[in-house]
């Protein structure tokens, strides 16, 4: 179903229940690797991608179309990533460091990553990259999403996230040249 239609046929209320489901089946599984990318963490990536799906299900019907319904769900997908971080590190009563080797020690336990060794290096050098470099590097390099649609979901313009994504590979890079020496 096309997103049109979902959007069109959630606005009736006979046909609420299936347009979301439609909606459900087209996205659940970007939205779920995509948070997974940012929290590591199956169990809290099902709960972070639920909770994407009930903000949906509250505010499609003010969905206004000035950006793609993928950009706009990629858009909740960031914040209750970025917000369930920010609780997890209150949580845990962490620093920005420490919750850096707390996701290292995760993303080392994780059964979801590969045991393929360049992998793992990749993960460790993508979890030490800033919040916001993670989160656009991730963005580009595993969702492959094109710069303006990015920009339209994280409100930034193109040229920063160009920039954004230019330092956080020579940050990548930089840390597997270590890693493999």
């Amino acid at each position: 179903m096309e997103d049109a239609q979902i959007i069109e046929q959630f606005k009736d209320e006979k046909t609420k229940e299936r347009a979301f489901r439609a909606l459900m089946e087209k996205y659940q599984r970007d939205v779920y690797y995509s948070v997974r990318h940012y929290v590591y963490v199956h169990e809290d990536a099902n709960d972070v991608t639920q909770n994407v799906f009930i903000k949906v299900w509250r505010y499609l019907d003010q969905f206004r179309g000035d950006s793609s319904l993928k950009t706009w769900i990629t858009r909740i997908s960031i914040n209750e990533s970025l917000s369930f971080l920010e609780k997890k590190k209150k949580m845990l009563n962490l620093s920005d460091d420490k919750y850096t080797d707390h996701l290292l020690n995760v993303a080392a336990e994780e059964k979801y990553f590969s045991s393929d060794k360049i992998e793992q290096l990749l993960q460790q050098a993508i979890i030490k990259l800033p919040d916001k470099q993670r989160l656009v590097f991730t963005l580009r390099y595993y969702d492959e999403m094109p710069y303006e649609e990015m920009s339209q979901a994280l409100g930034t313009s193109v040229g920063a996230l160009k920039s954004s994504y230019h330092f956080a590979m020579e940050k990548v890079t930089a840390s597997l040249r270590e890693a493999v020496k």
